[in-house]
């Protein structure tokens, strides 16, 4: 059974910066697209960032030049690198990835538990 483990969030003041990580933790024949999400209170979850397989990157508009999606394919591991961090950025962050877990030509998603960034002004 896969799980995405997630980690790195917390409170930060306003400018601050910090690091989410998300890791699948089983055997795993292939991770396509993986993203972070976001959810504030009484709001939509929203996209925050993607990341291809091929590393092909894509952001929302409110964090372009101040966060930066990566992945380590070794690790089967995607960051979140957050700087200038903003009141407006607080929300449970969630990891999402497309993921194989045999070689037959099926994907599945999948969503970690999502983590609280509290971001303070």
């Amino acid at each position: 059974q896969v799980q995405l483990v997630e980690s790195g969030g917390g409170l930060v003041e306003a400018g601050g910066s910090l690091r989410l990580s998300c890791t699948a933790s089983a055997r795993i024949f292939r991770i396509n697209a993986m993203a972070w999400y976001r959810q504030a209170p009484g709001k939509q979850r929203e996209l925050v960032a993607s990341i291809t397989s091929g590393a092909s990157t894509n952001y929302a508009d409110s964090v372009k030049g101040r966060f930066t999606i990566s992945r380590d394919n070794t690790q089967n591991t995607v960051y979140l690198q957050m700087n200038s961090l903003k009141s407006e950025d607080t929300a449970v962050y969630y990891c999402y990835a497309n993921i194989d877990t045999k070689d037959d030509g099926l994907s599945y998603q999948y969503w970690g538990q999502g983590t609280q960034v509290t971001v303070s002004s």
